[in-house]
């Protein structure tokens, strides 16, 4: 199990972001982690993958660790080597480098393997087998998307981190990388998958979080949270709250003066 124990995350010494936060996500499951711009999604997942430095932040309290073993305070070559990786929001491709070239990259932690794992990637994600030779640069958004998707699967990950895939797709590429998604968990990869579209994430994890303000506010099986009616109103439907907790609020005042 990947675990986030009590975890308190500060930038530059001042700022406080993540404030105590609890999760899991067990062997072989998808976990959607939800939540608004700045509810510190991607802190989290800096911390996960040992990103935290680059940003100038640090873990001030609590522990991230792999089956039992810490691992916040890893460099993040090690911790992919010990089964995690992460696909960052925005794709982060190696524009100038052809797609074969950027998926080689993934498995630069690797010493063996590599060849097979490139062959079931191109099974896995069709199109870019056919575009294997194209300049990553190039690419379609969706088509970069599977690139950055395949590149992390190539260190050959027990635990992948999605950062915001479904950002700027169209609706159809959203449903493919959603079919994605529960694929490479079948095939034995547990997914952190952290989205503001609340519906694709759902419908596809078995267990979900509410993330604001550097807490987790919600905690429950991905089906309750679905059909639960503040989660509906704010991330599912047209709302004017800035937040979960507004959203709450505002009913709670409807009701008291009804």
């Amino acid at each position: 199990m990947l675990r986030v124990q009590n975890l308190e995350v500060v930038y530059d010494d001042v700022m406080l972001v993540l404030r105590g936060v609890d999760l899991a996500v067990p062997e072989g499951r998808i976990v959607a982690l939800l939540g608004a711009n700045g509810a510190g999604k991607t802190t989290l997942l800096r911390a996960l993958s040992g990103l935290l430095g680059v940003h100038h932040g640090t873990v001030a309290r609590g522990s991230v660790t792999l089956a039992g073993a810490p691992i916040h305070r890893l460099r993040p070559a090690a911790i992919v080597r010990r089964g995690v990786s992460q696909v960052m929001e925005g794709r982060r491709t190696f524009a100038e480098l052809t797609v074969e070239e950027n998926l080689r990259l993934g498995a630069h932690t690797r010493r063996r393997g590599a060849a097979d794992t490139l062959a079931r990637m191109y099974e896995l994600f069709p199109v870019l087998k056919q575009r294997r030779g194209a300049v990553a640069g190039y690419l379609s958004g969706g088509e970069q998307q599977m690139l950055a998707m395949g590149r992390a699967l190539m260190s050959g990950p027990a635990y992948l981190l999605l950062d915001e895939p479904s950002l700027g797709l169209a609706p159809r590429m959203v449903e493919q990388v959603r079919d994605l998604i529960v694929e490479i968990n079948r095939a034995g990869t547990a997914v952190l998958l952290v989205e503001q579209n609340a519906a694709m994430a759902l419908s596809v994890a078995e267990h979900g979080y509410v993330l604001e303000n550097g807490r987790v506010v919600l905690d429950k099986p991905a089906a309750e949270l679905l059909a639960d009616d503040d989660i509906r109103e704010f991330y599912l439907g047209a709302h004017a709250a800035h937040s979960f907790r507004d959203v709450k609020y505002y009913k709670r005042r409807k009701r008291w003066t009804a």
